[in-house]
């Protein structure tokens, strides 16, 4: 059943869906890992790195929001349940327990750096079925590479 209809042709509707779906459980998954990470972060520069996680976080719940509400708007129901997003983020676990200022630096570089490879390919494969898509992923991109330099920057 679908209740909002696209104006896309099926197969771009598919590949844009299948993009759309892939950001927002990478988006999902960033926010817990940086919550998560937040959470348990200790060492010399607790407060700073602290701060740092949770303006990840914000930026990815805002952008999730984005796409997922994009998705419905193209007729793809998003799919944002700890189920899906465990099974299919391209993020890796995080440790148990406490874990050192440099080791959450070094976490969130991983992180970051793993969603940014796969917005870039979902940037790439929307680029002639949806723009607005495209133009959606490549924001929320360059937003998350800002990120993912200033953690680089923190472990230099």
């Amino acid at each position: 059943m679908s209740v909002v209809k696209s104006s896309l042709a099926d197969d771009d509707l598919k590949t844009v869906g299948e993009a759309l779906q892939g950001a927002l459980v990478d988006l999902v998954n960033l926010s817990l890992v940086a919550k998560q990470v937040h959470w348990n972060v200790v060492g010399p520069r607790f407060r700073s790195v602290h701060l740092q996680l949770d303006d990840v976080v914000v930026t990815a719940r805002q952008h999730s929001d984005v796409v997922a509400e994009r998705a419905s708007a193209i007729g793809v129901t998003p799919d944002g349940r700890a189920a899906t997003v465990a099974a299919s983020s391209a993020i890796g676990t995080v440790p148990d327990g406490w874990i050192k200022d440099v080791d959450a630096v070094r976490i969130l570089v991983d992180a970051l750096g793993a969603v940014i490879r796969k917005m870039r390919e979902r940037i790439d494969i929307t680029e002639k079925p949806d723009p607005v898509t495209q133009d959606i992923l490549i924001g929320l991109t360059a937003d998350l590479e800002k990120h993912h330099w200033m953690f680089q920057a923190e472990s230099a």
